[in-house]
């Protein structure tokens, strides 16, 4: 028996009222039950963690997928795009997963991603949970990849945006030289 969860509980509900110690002693038991239900689905999430694989990528783009009714989170890496998913939208942490995935939009984060079995087959990449790096920059080449796709795979297109930006051949660019190039293909 957990002690420490029924001496929170008691803390939670406040002092006993003369007169009332069945209906106090209720609603300890009850909220101790509730912390005890926390504490459980907490220790879930941090071994989730514990075994996630973790990643740095830029965040630029959070849809709902519609099938499924999931965050899709579209990030790029090192090694090119990849898409991650969110718990559905409608339960209470694939809301606040999609909600703070897109406050990270144009930002580079830390990813911590499992693998989610859905049927007999098929494995699907999930996002356990994201960290904020910061804005810095991106490598030339990731953001060439990044205005490729917003060209809908044009090469010309992509040049041509790239060009019109100012943006160099070499080295790295900002988040917004990267988003004045993308402004032209839209």
């Amino acid at each position: 028996m957990d002690y420490s969860l029924v001496t929170a509980a008691a803390q939670a509900a406040g002092p006993c009222p003369p007169g009332d110690e069945a209906a106090w002693g209720r609603r300890v038991q009850g909220l101790a039950v509730d912390l005890h239900m926390v504490a459980h689905q907490v220790a879930q999430d941090v071994a989730r963690l514990e075994h996630a694989a973790k990643f740095t990528a830029f965040l630029e783009k959070v849809e709902i997928e519609e099938s499924s009714r999931r965050g899709l989170l579209k990030l790029r890496t090192g090694d090119g795009p990849e898409e991650i998913r969110t718990e559905q939208q409608e339960t209470d942490r694939g809301r606040a997963m999609i909600e703070r995935a897109r406050s990270l939009v144009g930002r580079w984060v830390l990813v911590y991603r499992y693998n989610e079995t859905v049927g007999r087959q098929k494995s699907v990449r999930m996002v356990a949970h994201l960290l904020d790096v910061g804005e810095g920059v991106l490598h030339v080449n990731i953001a060439k990849s990044i205005v490729l796709d917003a060209a809908g795979q044009s090469a010309d297109r992509a040049k041509a945006a790239w060009d019109a930006a100012g943006l160099p051949e070499h080295g790295t660019v900002t988040v917004e030289e990267l988003d004045r190039a993308r402004a032209t293909l839209r």
